[in-house]
């Protein structure tokens, strides 16, 4: 492990008046196998006082961001920007449930301090100088098993600290570790815990969970930390609309799997660009069913509940945005009798989610039955946004082949420009081919006479049919 060590960590550990350890996830996942990259946390621990660690860092050129006295705690980091977080050896006292320490006693014992953490599997320090590890209680083995065993009894651990209740499955995504079973009873244990942590910190771990594949490496990360939330009834706790799909039956000539299977599923099936909405896609359904017995307009009132949802856990506002319109428009057009003309209009509403819909789409479709050929409705969308791209057909108002300022020049005045814009934009997403400028502003010289500041006609303002373009 000594060569992965970044050098000015290596130089800081030889002035140190007392060995000075990595701990946590950086041994755990080097012993596991994995390289050590750029992106590492980098957890150091010691018996020696802050005060004697921080006049060693500050020697070797290091830059202190943050000094907790209380708990021991630096932030640093050094000459290349490379960030560690130093905690001095300690024991922690907790009140149930409280994620802050009620009482620290700081000890120079490596083994209390191993049994202040949550697993053993990130308990096995390294002394960095000596080049060798320190295994206080067995956590090498776990490793070797891809176990995540709690430091003390799973009960009393969770119980301490009820985020750790979604660091058991998040780590497990993460890792491909499995808790063993007194982790998972201990978890179900406490799960009420859940409700004194954070909105923020809830939402970060979520956040980790469904992007667990990016540290874990296989697509199947996220699922796996979503079941592990689902079978310690943690869903029932951080996403109870989305946990009432459970067991709930779906049609089988369509589904394979009840609607919480399904939507776990369709995280599964799902690139990480579209989690969330793979996620909640299907959220309404629970409630519809609920209410009215069938899943009818499930999607509008997936919408409603996702924004919901996220505004509890205060996700940031562009991601709400977005993934409730996603789940908005998922089934649109599911049975494929949607005209083209209407498809065209669907796919210019969502303007730069389009993809992402698709993307959607197919995910959706997968999880069904676990089928990973192409859905009819993308094969049958890409087709028309093939063809709209072919005719020349506007995606946005930026793409149409007149503006504001040529419809001006032709007298159209300023308070009826985007009106008229709308009108010659409608026009052209239906065929793309009257997309050309001469064309458009002859249409707009015969646009009623209101849009030119003149009596108002009786048409009320209707754009008359453009020419068809006679180019194929």
């Amino acid at each position: 492990m000594y060569d992965q060590l970044p050098e000015n960590l290596t130089a800081l550990a030889d002035v140190c008046p007392k060995p000075l350890y990595v701990v946590g996830g950086s041994v755990r996942d080097f012993l596991a196998g994995r390289t050590l990259g750029a992106h590492t946390d980098w957890d150091l621990s010691s018996p020696m006082s802050e005060e004697e660690f921080l006049a060693a860092a500050e020697r070797c050129g290091f830059t202190v961001n943050a000094v907790y006295r209380n708990t021991g705690t630096v932030k640093l980091q050094d000459p290349c920007g490379c960030g560690y977080e130093f905690s001095r050896f300690r024991s922690d006292t907790y009140v149930r449930g409280e994620h802050v320490p009620s009482s620290i006693e700081f000890t120079e014992d490596i083994s209390l301090d191993a049994k202040r953490r949550d697993f053993c599997a990130n308990a096995v320090y390294y002394d960095i100088r000596a080049r060798q590890y320190v295994d206080p209680l067995g956590g090498v083995g776990d490793i070797g098993r891809k176990v995540l065993r709690t430091v003390r009894e799973a009960e009393r651990v969770f119980g301490e600290d009820g985020l750790r209740l979604m660091r058991l499955a998040r780590i497990a995504a993460e890792t491909g570790f499995s808790p063993d079973e007194a982790a998972l009873e201990g978890a179900r244990l406490n799960r009420a815990l859940l409700d004194d942590i954070a909105a923020e910190r809830l939402f970060a771990e979520l956040r980790l969970i469904l992007y667990a594949d990016k540290k874990e490496g296989t697509m199947s990360a996220p699922y796996r930390g979503l079941c592990i939330l689902r079978e310690t009834k943690l869903m029932e706790r951080l996403l109870p609309e989305l946990a009432l799909g459970e067991g709930m039956k779906q049609r089988s000539d369509f589904h394979d799997h009840d609607v919480l299977e399904h939507s776990l599923r369709c995280v599964l099936y799902a690139p990480s660009e579209i989690r969330f909405a793979a996620l909640f896609h299907d959220v309404g359904k629970p409630f519809c069913m609920l209410r009215d017995g069938r899943y009818h307009a499930h999607a509008e009132e997936g919408e409603r509940i996702t924004r919901e949802i996220l505004a509890r856990l205060k996700a940031p506002k562009a991601l709400t945005e977005e993934t409730a319109f996603l789940v908005s428009m998922h089934m649109r057009d599911l049975d494929l009798k949607m005209r083209d003309g209407k498809v065209r209009r669907d796919i210019v509403r969502c303007g730069p989610l389009f993809e992402k819909l698709l993307l959607l789409k197919q995910a959706d479709y997968t999880a069904c039955k676990d089928d990973p050929s192409p859905a009819p409705t993308v094969v049958k969308w890409k087709r028309i946004a093939a063809e709209m791209r072919a005719e020349g057909a506007p995606f946005s108002l930026r793409e149409l082949a007149v503006n504001g300022t040529d419809l001006q020049a032709l007298g159209i005045v300023k308070e009826r420009t985007a009106d008229a814009l709308a009108l010659l934009f409608d026009e052209c997403v239906a065929d793309g081919r009257k997309n050309r400028k001469e064309t458009l502003l002859a249409a707009a010289a015969r646009l009623p006479a209101a849009f030119y500041g003149r009596q108002e006609t009786k048409d009320g303002g209707a754009l008359s049919p453009l020419p068809q373009d006679d180019e194929s």
